[in-house]
């Protein structure tokens, strides 16, 4: 009898376990496609299908008449047409996935987003007891937010070592075209002498030229890639000259000069903020060591806050205010230069 009813319990605790991480892809998916509805990009869904249908009707090449450009964002061809479909603007998406220099597609990125999600969401009913429409929105919130920020530090880590090794580059250049090598022809040697992430995009670039594009055109590109002002000064330094002339080594030195006072004052507000940020650090982690050396000593006196509801309520308020803390002091110790 007792098997029989501990049975039935493991496949009643199954099932929930089944109907709650159904509602939550069910839900997560519903906020994906609210999100994805842009009645620009139907139009013009619609626009480009009309002319496809027309240059079919006329016996044109299927292949010749499809113009958009075909990206494959999931090896499963169900999850790559929903992706086009309801993805919140893929080309941005595709771009911050592309500033990161990893191959990430945009099937990955959800996938990870669901199984964050997932992860999170049956951790807080299960383990933390907390109600299954409360488990379900936070774990809709940080199936969303985790992955979102992590792809964001990964590229904001590319962009700071670009912008350390960018100089050099710039110094090459101007070595390049101080000996009569044209533009181009100093690109193309960035690429090949200087570590990535600067040689990877400027080797992109090159490759784009090969390919039949302007430099302007590649250029452009690149910094659709590399949100960095100083890049963008480049690109545009780079385009003028072409058009109107002018001496564009003084320009360029002008810039590498720049960028590397830049970075000395960076260094010097960083060791200026040393001590503000240690005593962050120590602030953020004297809860959870006190917490933990109270709990060792007397674990009866800090039971009631997870047994108790109340207890746990103040948990999480206390929680989300140490996290709140941090980030006003992550904001007050940050200068942008």
């Amino acid at each position: 009898m007792d098997l029989t009813v501990a049975s039935a319990v493991g496949t009643i605790n199954l099932v929930t376990v089944l109907i709650f991480l159904g509602a939550f892809i069910a839900m997560a998916l519903l906020a994906v496609a609210v999100m994805g509805t842009d009645p620009e990009a139907r139009r013009i869904r619609g626009r480009l299908g009309r002319v496809h249908d027309r240059a079919l009707a006329k016996g044109g090449d299927p292949e010749v008449a499809q113009l958009r450009r075909s990206f494959q964002d999931s090896a499963i061809p169900t999850l790559d047409r929903l992706i086009k479909r309801i993805v919140p603007p893929p080309a941005q998406l595709r771009r911050k996935l592309a500033r990161t220099g990893k191959r990430i597609s945009l099937g990955e990125y959800l996938l990870t987003n669901l199984l964050v999600g997932a992860a999170v969401a049956t951790t807080a009913h299960f383990f933390a007891s907390a109600p299954p429409l409360l488990a379900l929105l936070v774990g809709v919130t940080l199936g969303i937010g985790i992955p979102y920020l992590a792809i964001g530090r990964m590229a904001s880590n590319r962009m700071t070592r670009f912008l350390k090794l960018f100089p050099d580059a710039i110094d090459l250049i101007v070595r390049g075209l101080k000996s009569g090598l044209p533009a181009t022809e100093s690109i193309t040697l960035v690429g090949q002498e200087i570590p990535d992430p600067v040689g990877s995009e400027f080797r992109h670039v090159t490759d784009s030229m090969k390919l039949g594009q302007p430099l302007e055109t590649a250029l452009a590109e690149a910094a659709g890639r590399i949100p960095l002002t100083d890049f963008q000064f480049f690109v545009i330094s780079l385009s003028v000259q072409k058009e109107t002339g002018g001496n564009l080594t003084e320009t360029l030195e002008n810039l590498s000069n720049l960028l590397r006072r830049r970075q000395q004052m960076k260094m010097k507000i960083r060791a200026m903020s040393s001590e503000a940020r240690a005593s962050a650090y120590i602030i953020g982690a004297l809860p959870f060591i006190i917490g933990t050396i109270i709990s060792l000593l007397n674990p009866e006196y800090t039971s009631e806050l997870f047994t108790d509801p109340r207890g746990r309520i103040m948990v999480w308020i206390g929680l989300a205010w140490l996290a709140i803390g941090a980030g006003v002091m992550a904001k007050m110790v940050r200068f942008e230069i």
